[in-house]
């Protein structure tokens, strides 16, 4: 760094520098903290709803097979509206999953249930075209029959397709952790150097000013002893110096009154800072116990994720059982069919036995009805669940944020009470300095007091100080172009 630098400069370039480090800090966290928010909108935009739009798709086919067997079993038209409006439900469901998929392997098994999907569209619409004609129950049975085989290896894709996108959107949340994670310890890293950068830099400039100071500090000590010897031969009985001794003492009775209120006005300040002191310790203690509130908070937090996922895996756990129950509805409405043609077969003897079987029929429709309203509560359930692990995500990263900033406040009250405490010991030292200043001004006005006008003026004696006062001039001006800028004309 340049000499001829002022002070004003050595410390804006100083300042500068300090200020691109911290520029340079907060560029690196903006973009760690975008990169993290891209995450977790990704897992939030397109992971959970892939999830939420394949369990909608179970339950639209699970929907248009319940219609199609009513319509079988009833012969109501209704029915066969509610199995084309499950259809077109489940083809709208699956163009929209389409768009959403974005991995090779989730397009994969996307297709797969494409084609299972289309093979049993096809299966369907014949069986309502076969129902259309008014069929014998011998037909209806055989194309139903149909279906059902067609329905087994869609349930399988469906179920395969589910799995994969529920473990994908729990990689997904992993991976934003990870990512998370990977850039507070990047952010952790550079603050920590800009710390070490500005010591470093601090030190330097604080050393070159020192230096700079010390050397011209030096030479006007040397001309500063040279001027006192010159001064002391021919100062003594100057006859100007009664005049200046009278202005001295008036000025030493003022200082004499200056002195005493600085006295008193460092005992207030010490008092004050004690006060301020021990507000500081209370407050520190305040601080900790809010910290330790805010760790119980995270804690808290994280048993909720924990039951909120384990209540998301028992109500996968509640579908499957509800397919076993839906199949077995299924069969008990074929057992109930077969019965119904077996009576009537048999006549008047079989009567009783297909009334019988009518109501088990019946039952098999309310059990398929219920499976149906379980299966939409489920669902219900499963998004309730998936938005508060979302909330739950959100909530503890603030808890973190404000344990941060609960340790970093509590940091600054310790450095407060040690500040405070510093303020007092100078205080006091300041009133214990000044009451000795005081004692010495009262013996100087004394002693200015006796001094007679007794001096001489010595002509070679006043040709040194001529000679040193200008050597003080010329360092004088080399002080004051270390401070103050050089005006260019």
């Amino acid at each position: 760094m340049s000499n001829n630098w002022t002070f004003g400069r050595t410390l804006a370039a100083g300042f500068a520098a300090v200020l691109a480090l911290n520029l340079a800090a907060g560029v690196i966290a903006l973009v760690g903290l975008r990169s993290v928010v891209a995450s977790k909108d990704r897992v939030i935009s397109v992971d959970s709803q892939l999830e939420i739009k394949t369990q909608q798709l179970l339950t639209a086919r699970s929907d248009r097979g319940g219609a199609l067997r009513g319509y079988l079993f009833t012969g109501d038209k209704t029915y066969r509206d509610d199995t084309l409006a499950g259809s077109a439900t489940f083809d709208a469901l699956l163009a929209e999953i389409g768009h959403l998929v974005h991995t090779t392997k989730g397009k994969q098994l996307l297709a797969q249930v494409t084609t299972s999907a289309t093979a049993s569209r096809g299966v369907i619409d014949q069986l309502l075209a076969v129902m259309d004609k008014n069929p014998t129950h011998e037909e209806a049975v055989a194309e139903f029959r149909k279906v059902q085989q067609l329905k087994i290896p869609l349930r399988a894709d469906l179920a395969a397709f589910s799995t994969y996108e529920h473990q994908l959107a729990l990689a997904g949340v992993k991976e934003s952790n990870r990512t998370a994670n990977r850039d507070i310890s990047l952010i952790i890293a550079v603050l920590a150097g800009t710390v070490v950068l500005t010591t470093l830099l601090a030190a330097v400039l604080t050393r070159n000013l020192r230096r700079r100071i010390g050397s011209a500090v030096g030479e006007v000590q040397s001309s500063s002893t040279e001027l006192q010897t010159t001064a002391n031969q021919q100062a003594v009985g100057a006859m100007e110096q009664a005049t200046a001794m009278s202005e001295i003492s008036t000025t030493i009775n003022e200082l004499l009154v200056s002195s005493r209120q600085i006295t008193d006005s460092a005992r207030r300040v010490a008092g004050a800072a004690d006060l301020t002191a021990t507000a500081g310790r209370s407050g520190t203690s305040t601080v900790a116990s809010a910290q330790q509130s805010m760790t119980e908070i995270r804690h808290q937090v994280d048993v909720i994720v924990n039951h909120m996922l384990e209540l998301g895996d028992k109500s996968q756990r509640i579908g499957a059982v509800l397919d076993i129950v839906s199949e077995l509805s299924e069969q008990t409405n074929i057992l109930a069919i077969n019965s119904t043609i077996e009576a009537a077969g048999a006549g008047e003897s079989g009567k009783r036995f297909a009334v019988v079987a009518d109501e088990i029929r019946k039952l098999a429709d309310r059990v398929a009805e219920s499976t149906k309203e379980i299966r939409d509560l489920i669902d219900v359930i499963r998004g309730a669940v998936n938005t508060t692990v979302m909330a739950t995500e959100i909530g503890s990263k603030a808890v973190d944020a404000g344990t941060a900033q609960f340790a970093g406040v509590a940091s600054s009250f310790e450095e407060i009470v040690g500040l405070v405490t510093t303020t007092t010991e100078a205080a006091r030292e300041i009133e214990l300095s000044t009451k000795q200043q005081t004692t010495a001004v009262e013996q100087v006005n004394f002693a200015v007091a006796n001094v007679t006008q007794t001096t001489k003026e010595t002509e070679t004696s006043s040709t040194q100080t001529l000679q040193t006062a200008s050597q003080l001039t010329e360092l004088s001006t080399k002080l004051r172009r270390l401070v103050e800028p050089a005006t260019t004309g």
